[in-house]
């Protein structure tokens, strides 16, 4: 029998070795990432727009709610430097405070999206049967509508609101996190080192959330972030057909329809929430490619 001191100096043995490997992966995960120069960019944004977001308190002078009609549609200046709307508020202040209401939106509902997507893959590809069946055509259902038209349905029944869309947009990312799950799954529970974690005794729930789970990550990493970007841009589309944050809530969609009645004598009112919503957009769907590039085994020469 083992003494404990021989235990302990076995588990100082391997705590290294895994360290060790694990500083190893995200090594070459990083240089891998690292030579794609849009990827680099897309991350800068991304990075930029969180801290524009964490600090708009700070960033911002002017308070973008306060409504002064004697600086009403004044343009870029020294005082307000991407000018102001037409009620006198201060489009920078929106734009920064806004930012937490549209990347907000966006990371909620791919966490919906992702949780419930994941759940249902698992369940869909471990345990196969009429289970299957029944998830399947579950979200093939889902599938069958265009995701904005089965969004609009959803808020048209629910009412208008910030918190409708982020459910809504979360909703009809459910399918492609569960298709992309299941798939992996479907793959990995055939794997040698199951069955024999199997043979072992192990649970279901064991091997599905500690053996399966961990394995597929990477397709889910990569869908997240590339979903991001759909998730913002849908939620900017819906506001902006006035089904999502409401006025005076500065949620860049909204701001982006109040402009649209002064693109010729104004037109800097729509002009930077929308370029808002396009650079940060761009930076998740540049991100995601390069996650792509670097996680998934099949790209790799």
């Amino acid at each position: 029998m083992s003494s404990p001191l021989k235990m302990q100096e076995n588990v100082s043995i391997i705590k290294p070795t895994k360290s060790k490997l694990f500083w190893s992966k995200s090594l070459e995960f990083w240089g891998d990432f690292s030579k794609n120069k849009g990827a680099v960019i897309g991350g800068i944004i991304i990075l930029f727009y969180l801290l524009m977001a964490l600090l708009a308190p700070i960033l911002s002078i002017h308070d973008p709610y306060q409504i002064d009609l004697s600086k009403k549609l004044q343009g870029p200046s020294l005082e307000h430097w991407m000018g102001t709307d037409d009620k006198g508020r201060d489009i920078l202040a929106r734009i920064l405070y806004g930012s937490r209401l549209s990347m907000g939106v966006g990371f909620a509902a791919v966490a919906f999206g992702a949780f419930f997507g994941i759940i249902m893959g698992l369940l869909a590809g471990y345990f196969g049967g009429w289970l299957d069946t029944l998830i399947s055509r579950i979200l093939d259902i889902m599938l069958a509508f265009p995701g904005i038209l089965l969004a609009l349905a959803i808020i048209s029944a629910l009412g208008p609101s910030l918190i409708n869309v982020t459910f809504a947009v979360g909703i009809f990312s459910i399918p492609l996190f569960a298709r992309i799950v299941r798939g992996s799954t479907l793959e990995t529970k055939e794997l040698e080192y199951i069955d024999a974690i199997r043979c072992l005794g192990a649970s279901d729930r064991t091997i599905i959330f500690k053996h399966i789970l961990p394995n597929i990550l990477s397709p889910i990493i990569i869908q997240g972030s590339l979903r991001l970007a759909t998730a913002i841009l849908s939620a900017a589309g819906l506001s902006f057909l006035g089904l999502g944050a409401q006025p005076p809530s500065p949620e860049w969609g909204t701001m982006l329809s109040s402009g649209r009645d002064f693109l010729f004598s104004a037109p800097y009112i729509a002009i930077f929430p929308g370029l808002a919503i396009s650079t940060l957009v761009l930076g998740f769907n540049l991100f995601g490619d390069g996650l792509r590039d670097a996680l998934d085994p099949r790209l790799k020469s």
